[in-house]
């Protein structure tokens, strides 16, 4: 089992960042595609960028591309999420997950292990 713990969450203004870790435990997470996902209230939980397991593909949701950058540090068994230019409707709670699959996949239910997620809220 995976253990995913997500931090970096906080409010922040209109254009402003956070950077988002996501912390690993149980196994090692150089097994596993890893994704960031977001769900905000009302909403469905949507794919926003992943990472394949030597970190030299990514993959990025149209909404978030060229401001948002996914990272991984295998030895530290963690995932970042670089958020820029933050805007209203980046406003939802971030979670990190697995997935066991070859390749990117934007599907959540290919997706094994959650974390409890981070809170992201800006202010305009």
């Amino acid at each position: 089992q995976v253990q995913l713990v997500e931090s970096g969450g906080g409010l922040v203004q209109a254009g402003g960042s956070l950077r988002l870790s996501c912390a690993a435990s149980g196994r090692r997470i150089s097994s596993y595609v890893m994704g960031w996902f977001r769900q905000a209230p009302g909403k469905e939980r949507e794919f926003v960028a992943g990472i394949s397991r030597s970190g030299g593909s990514t993959s990025y949701a149209d909404s978030v591309k060229g401001r948002f950058t996914i990272s991984r540090d295998n030895a530290k068994n963690t995932v970042y999420l670089q958020v820029n230019s933050l805007q209203p409707e980046d406003v939802a709670v971030y979670y990190c997950a697995t997935s066991a699959n070859m390749g990117i996949e934007t599907n959540v239910n290919l997706y094994k292990h959650w974390g409890q997620g981070t809170q992201v809220t800006v202010s305009s």
